[in-house]
């Protein structure tokens, strides 16, 4: 790995003081929940406990005026998980914050980067 072949990524919290916060491990659960359309399954395939998957979820829905995730329970029919309208709004700010940070940033990150060792060197 070089420091020239790997590019500097951000990972951005955001702190919401005593409120809580977010980050792209939530984020991350957030996407997976839209695809996945459950919680359980979003936590498997981050390799996460299914009591961490739902625990991150009640802090989101606990934070924010409107429930990010709605879910149904299990059952014969099996449960299910969608983002709500609130979820994918914040889904949005937070991966638009990202972006736009990342940008505003990158020649700041390149002379970061620049300053790095050559890590092939022994």
């Amino acid at each position: 790995m070089t420091a020239e072949t790997d590019p500097p990524a951000l990972r951005i919290r955001i702190v919401f003081g005593g409120v809580g916060m977010i980050g792209p491990g939530k984020a991350e659960l957030l996407e997976r929940i839209d695809q996945c359309g459950s919680i359980a399954a979003a936590g498997r395939e981050m390799n996460m406990s299914y009591k961490r998957a739902w625990e991150l979820i009640g802090t989101l829905n606990a934070m924010f005026r409107d429930p990010v995730v709605d879910s149904t329970r299990g059952g014969p029919g099996g449960g299910g998980a969608v983002l709500t309208q609130a979820g994918r709004q914040v889904l949005t700010l937070y991966r638009s914050f990202e972006a736009q940070s990342a940008q505003a940033g990158a020649a700041q990150l390149d002379s970061l980067q620049a300053l790095l060792k050559d890590q092939t060197e022994p």
